[in-house]
C-alpha cells in the first residue's frame, strides 16, 4: 500500500444476542438482511474503486476507501467520520437495528495480520468520538438553558414598563440563574453526567424549591409561546438528589413540554407520593409521543417523530441519566389531556408533608 487508505467500519451488536436467543438460523437471516442493507448504503456513498468487506458470521462490515482522495494524499478525518456515520445511519434505518460506526486511516497494512486489529481501532475511535460528542452536547444543553432564562428576564426588564416589585423579582430570578450557571461551570466534569462512578456524598433537596426554580427558569420560553404553566399541587417532599440536578431534570421536562406542546396551550406540573418515592408529573396538550417511540425517546440524539421546533435530542437523555443516578426512574405515556405525560420518580429522603404551592404563569 503506497498511500494512506481510510477504513470505515459498521458494527451490529444485535447479531450475538439474536444468535444466543433465537438460534443460528435466525442470526444468519439477520446477517444476510443487514449485509444487503450495508451494500446498498455503501454503494450510494463510496466510489467505484473502494472495496467492501464482510466475513460470514461476523458482526462487522468494512469499507476500504481505495480510491484516491481529491487534491490530497491523506483522507480528511471529517470526510471519514461523515461517511462512516452516513453508512451506519442508512443501515440502521433499513434494518431497525442499532449500528455502531468508526473509522481509521491505514498508513501501513500487513495483509498477514488481517483487518481485525484495524477494525478494533476504528470502532474504539468511533466510541471515543461519540463519548466526546455526548459530553459537549450535554454541557452545551445545560449551559444554554440558564442563559436563555437570564436573557429572557433581562430583555423583559429592559423592554417593558413594570412596577418595582416585579422588576426586583425578575432580576432576582436572573441572578439566581447566573449563580446556578456558575455552579454548572465549576462542577462541569461532575455535572456533565458522564462521570457516574459515584463516591460523592449523598445530596438532598426540597422538591418544591426545585420545581419552583424550574418554573421560574422556563417562564420566558412559556411566555414566548403563550403557554400557561399550571400548578396541580401535591405533597412537599425532600428527595435524594442535589438541588441543581433536580432543578435541571424538571426544567428539561418543562422545556420539552413547552417546545413540543401546543402554542397557546397549557403545561401542568404536579407532585404525588408513590410509596418511598416522590412522583413529579409534567403534562402538555400537544401531539404527544408516538406509541412505538416510548422506549427510544430517552436515547441521546433521538427526537420523536412528532417533535417540532428546535432541539438536538439531548434534554430527555439528561433527565434519565440524572434520575437513574439518584435511584429513580422516568417514564412517558399518553396524557388524558391529549399530549405527553412524563413522570419522574425520585427516592424520598426525610419527607416533610406540607402543601405544595407553585407559582402559576
Amino acid at each position: 500500500m503506497l498511500r494512506p487508505v481510510a477504513l470505515l467500519v459498521a458494527r451490529v451488536p444485535a447479531f450475538e444476542r439474536v444468535a444466543w436467543r433465537c438460534g443460528r438460523a435466525e442470526a444468519q437471516r439477520l446477517e444476510r438482511r443487514t449485509a444487503r442493507a450495508f451494500r446498498a448504503a455503501a454503494m450510494r456513498i463510496v466510489r467505484v474503486d473502494d472495496a467492501l468487506a464482510h466475513d460470514a458470521g461476523a458482526d462487522t462490515f468494512a469499507v476500504a476507501m481505495l480510491g484516491a482522495p481529491r487534491d490530497r494524499d491523506v483522507p480528511l478525518p471529517g470526510d471519514c467520520r461523515s461517511a462512516a456515520e452516513r453508512i451506519a445511519l442508512a443501515v440502521s434505518q433499513a434494518t431497525g437495528l442499532t449500528v455502531e460506526s468508526g473509522w481509521s486511516v491505514l498508513s501501513r497494512f500487513d495483509p498477514s495480520n488481517g483487518l481485525a486489529p484495524e477494525i478494533d481501532r476504528a470502532l474504539e475511535r468511533g466510541a471515543a468520538e461519540r463519548e466526546r460528542y455526548g459530553f459537549f452536547a450535554a454541557i452545551g444543553h445545560e449551559l444554554r438553558t440558564p442563559l436563555t432564562s437570564i436573557r429572557g428576564y433581562l430583555e423583559t426588564v429592559l423592554d417593558d414598563e413594570m412596577d418595582a416589585a416585579t422588576r426586583h423579582a425578575f432580576l432576582h430570578t436572573a441572578r439566581r440563574e447566573t449563580l446556578r450557571l456558575g455552579r454548572l461551570v465549576d462542577g462541569m466534569l461532575d455535572f456533565s453526567l458522564l462521570d457516574l462512578s459515584g463516591g460523592a456524598p449523598p445530596l438532598t433537596c426540597d422538591l418544591c424549591e426545585a420545581i419552583a426554580a424550574a418554573c421560574d427558569a422556563v417562564a420566558p420560553q412559556a411566555a414566548e409561546r403563550s403557554v400557561t404553566l399550571i400548578d396541580r399541587g401535591g405533597s412537599r417532599e425532600r428527595v435524594g438528589l442535589g438541588i441543581d440536578a433536580c432543578t435541571q431534570a424538571i426544567l428539561n421536562l418543562l422545556d420539552n413540554a413547552i417546545k413540543h406542546g401546543r402554542a397557546g396551550g397549557h403545561v401542568w406540573v404536579g407532585v404525588s407520593r408513590d410509596g418511598d418515592f416522590a412522583r413529579v408529573c409534567v403534562e402538555d396538550d400537544g401531539s404527544g409521543v408516538a406509541p412505538d417511540e416510548i422506549e427510544s425517546v430517552f436515547a441521546a440524539r433521538t427526537r420523536g417523530s412528532n417533535a417540532s421546533g428546535p432541539g438536538r435530542g439531548i434534554g430527555l437523555a439528561i433527565v434519565r441519566t440524572i434520575v437513574e443516578r439518584a435511584g429513580g426512574d422516568v417514564r412517558v405515556a399518553a396524557s388524558p389531556l391529549g399530549g405527553a405525560s412524563f413522570a419522574v420518580r425520585l427516592p424520598i429522603r426525610d419527607a416533610a408533608r406540607a402543601g405544595l404551592g407553585l407559582r402559576t404563569s
